[in-house]
């Protein structure tokens, strides 16, 4: 099952001392990218957290955010910077006296001062963190993996309906490429015959020698061959790949055009030029949905 590389996923888990929100959010990237933001004080879980997304999103840029409400006093331990609040108090007195201002300085005014009361990290036992915030992110990503998997599913079945577009659009041409040599000898049989005005005797030998040439030169067969191959190769992508087949589908799409661009070059013929734009607007249509691929 193919996936997409956009979702959501949100995890919430509690151990009864903190309560753990752990969202996800992924979007289109080249490579697997993972960026985690939550309180610093719990920086020793980050590793252990990208471990767990990594075994979920191969490709795509994950933004994970980590939300840690303490519901006892345990990770946090507030202290008191008596040298700092020293002198705040020292530096107020001296602006009271030397400039003559009323007001007290009281408990309020100096636990206000920057520094003077600093909350810092006491987690005494990490290990039990650690896990009970990798508890909420493995719900997070079995939610954002259940996401991805649907959105997967929906850019196959329009994936495989482009397929089929195409493959029609090569049966249509591979009907009207064997005309395209005949009719272009008929042409330019009448047209020498008007030029010449019925006044000679054109070669017939030497007509289909100049037929035979136009014919090789505007030949797609091969090119009708590998095209329709491709989308094979999509259909089997689609229905039984697994795991990131998005770098694969990218390389059979530059393929795609390859053959679409010679076809277009070589037909020397405006139904066939009309059908291949046909293709490469369906192929198109692929390459962006491609992009959305794992």
């Amino acid at each position: 099952m193919i996936k997409s590389m956009t979702g959501f996923g949100r995890g919430e888990f509690s151990d009864g001392k903190r309560n753990v929100i752990a969202e996800i959010k992924t979007v289109n990237h080249r490579y697997a990218d993972i960026t985690v933001k939550m309180p610093k004080r719990y920086s020793f879980a980050e590793e252990k957290i990208k471990g767990i997304i990594k075994k979920q999103v191969k490709r795509g840029k994950a933004d994970v955010s980590i939300i840690v409400e303490n519901l006892t006093e345990g990770d946090i331990t507030v202290n008191l910077n008596t040298p700092v609040a020293d002198q705040y108090i020292a530096r107020l007195r001296e602006l009271k006296e030397n400039y003559g201002l009323g007001g007290d300085i009281d408990i309020s005014l100096v636990s206000s001062m920057p520094d003077v009361l600093k909350a810092v990290p006491d987690v005494a036992d990490e290990e039990e963190v650690a896990a009970v915030i990798c508890s909420a992110v493995e719900l997070a990503a079995a939610n954002l993996d259940e996401m991805r998997t649907i959105e997967g599913g929906k850019l196959a079945e329009d994936l495989l309906v482009r397929g089929e577009t195409i493959k029609d659009i090569v049966k249509r041409i591979s009907e009207r490429a064997p005309k395209v040599a005949s009719e272009y000898k008929d042409k330019m049989y009448g047209r020498i015959q008007e030029l010449l005005e019925d006044k000679v005797d054109v070669p017939e030998e030497r007509i289909l020698v100049e037929a035979a040439i136009f014919a090789d030169k505007a030949s797609i067969t091969e090119e009708l061959v590998r095209l329709d191959s491709h989308m094979d190769q999509l259909r089997t992508f689609l229905t039984e790949g697994s795991g990131a087949i998005g770098k694969k589908l990218d390389f059979l799409v530059q393929e795609m055009n390859r053959e679409t661009n010679t076809i277009g070059s070589k037909a020397n013929d405006l139904e066939i030029t009309s059908l291949m734009l046909e293709a490469k607007s369906e192929i198109e249509k692929i390459r962006e949905q491609v992009q959305n691929i794992e």
